[in-house]
């Protein structure tokens, strides 16, 4: 669409004007918001992440050796958001041939007892990520498989390592009860922008992944978004100029598709631009899509982001889309190694995309409430609340809704591909798009979208009974009473903030 481009290209001349890409690069709090606005100028530790991270590719090849050298089958990470959703990719779509790594980043008990029913605590290393060190569900699964691990060994520290922050309670916790090893990541990064850096690598390391490799495609990517880059010709500012101007047109529905082997990018990009820019009543949604639809079956609030990789088949629809007037951008992958580059090239573009928008993209100021609201929940200090859901046929949704399917299941690819035929049944019924979030995973990221962006959101909860009753060791809470107050907590605070809220069982969705 030539209006867009235009549009896009005003907004890179005029940055050019304004010396954004090098005012970026200082760490200029003012290109996105006041001087004294937080969690800005300490949350741009990414920008040169990728060059300073090689000099760390020794130190944790040397973790991995000592791990293989233990006979180790499995790295299970536990971790939850951005400490979790960029290794997943890696291990997705970058062959690694060392250990299986598993990422377990859920409450629901029955997902958590299937896991440890598979593994053997002689080969298995655990993977305990979170950069506060306190964040609950990564504590939670952390003190499971501590008692699990400690019912088969006299030295259980031995199969844990921490990923964190320097000084967390997580670190302190891993020198007083003996872990293998603890990586600390750099504060100045915010969880979401940490793929390339400790969170993102080490657990990549350990399952005999090349982390060297990933990280010199990146340090190419990191150069294309250099400060001595004029803005028109800066890669990263070009695609968030393009995705900032389409959203201020209406065209705020990122379509994300990729090829048959990057499959595992979208939930990535998906929880980096929800969380990032959608706050203050304004955001970008990004929509997830296994395939192409033909064009008739969107509506003009949409643009899409295409990943090819050049070893698979091309993806189908796009010649469509773009032959209806659709504005469509296609990234080409020479290697799977360059998921890394396209991790930094995104990462790029959406503080861009903030700086378009008006708002902070480096803060989650609504994550926080369905937190404090399921903590209540757990600790008995919430008062009886009536949760006044809709009947799922009276959501009714609205040209310019999206609807966003929040369930708290177990992940299994049987339940995946029935949400993904749910999806497609609601989109085609109502041709709006439609996300699918498994929780408590998505609390951590589009969950700010859904609070804080647009009210256009419209949800359906989906929840169940778990057959598993799993308490957690060290606390007087089971996983069944965590999740199920995650589940509620959540509702209240988008029905406090008057979304338009269903809940039902699995059973219950058409398709």
């Amino acid at each position: 669409m030539s209006d867009l481009r235009d549009r896009a290209w005003a907004r890179l001349e005029a940055w050019e004007a304004d010396g954004v890409g090098r005012r970026i690069w200082e760490k200029d709090p003012t290109v996105w918001a006041d001087p004294d606005t937080p969690e800005i100028t300490n949350r741009l530790g990414w920008l040169d992440l990728p060059s300073r991270m090689t000099a760390k590719v020794g130190e944790w090849g040397s973790l991995a050796e000592r791990v293989a050298a233990r006979g180790v089958t499995d790295v299970v990470l536990l971790g939850m958001g951005g400490s979790s959703l960029a290794p997943e990719v890696f291990g997705a779509i970058v062959p690694s041939g060392g250990p299986s790594l598993t990422v377990l980043d859920t409450t629901h008990p029955d997902a958590i007892a299937e896991v440890t029913a598979a593994l053997d605590p002689a080969t298995t290393v655990f993977v305990v990520s979170s950069k506060s060190g306190g964040t609950l569900e990564t504590l939670s699964l952390f003190r499971h498989f501590w008692a699990w691990q400690s019912a088969a060994s006299d030295t259980p520290g031995d199969a844990f390592v921490a990923v964190t922050d320097p000084g967390s309670g997580l670190s302190a916790m891993a020198e007083e009860r003996g872990f293998l090893a603890v990586c600390f990541a750099d504060p100045n990064v915010g969880g979401r922008f940490s793929a390339l850096s400790d969170f993102g690598m080490v657990p990549f390391a350990l399952s005999g992944g090349d982390v060297g490799a990933l990280l010199e495609v990146a340090v190419r990517m990191q150069a294309a978004c250099g400060a001595d880059v004029a803005p028109t010709a800066n890669v990263g500012l070009d695609l968030g100029a393009w995705i900032g101007e389409a959203t201020l047109a209406g065209r705020d529905k990122l379509t994300v598709v990729t090829s048959e082997s990057l499959g595992a990018f979208p939930a990535w990009w998906e929880q980096l631009l929800a969380e990032s820019t959608g706050k203050e009543d304004t955001g970008t949604v990004p929509v997830p899509e296994p395939a192409l639809q033909a064009p008739d079956a969107y509506a003009d609030d949409r643009l899409f982001l295409v990943y090819q990789l050049d070893e698979d088949a091309p993806v189908p629809g796009v010649e469509a889309l773009e032959e209806a007037g659709f504005p469509v951008r296609i990234i080409h992958l020479l290697t799977r190694e360059e998921i890394a580059s396209e991790m930094y090239r995104a990462e790029f573009a959406v503080a861009a995309v903030g700086a378009v928008l008006g708002i902070n993209p480096f803060d989650q100021p609504d994550v926080e409430a369905a937190k404090v609201s399921a903590r209540a929940l757990m600790e008995g200090d919430a008062a009886e609340t009536d949760l006044a859901f809709t009947a799922l046929d009276g959501l009714r949704p609205r040209t310019g809704d999206y609807i966003a399917v929040m369930a708290y299941l177990p992940m299994t690819d049987e339940t995946v591909a029935r949400l993904d035929r749910v999806a497609a049944a609601l989109g085609q019924q109502h041709r709006v798009p439609v996300t699918v979030g498994f929780g408590p995973r998505f609390l951590h990221s589009t969950g700010q979208l859904h609070k804080g962006g647009p009210a256009t959101c419209v949800g359906i909860q989906v929840v169940d009974d778990p057959v598993a009753h799993l308490p957690i060791p060290e606390t007087d809470l089971d996983f069944g009473t965590v999740i199920r107050a995650q589940a509620d907590g959540d509702a209240a605070v988008l029905l406090e903030r008057g979304r338009r809220v269903a809940r039902v069982g699995l059973d219950g969705l058409p398709g």
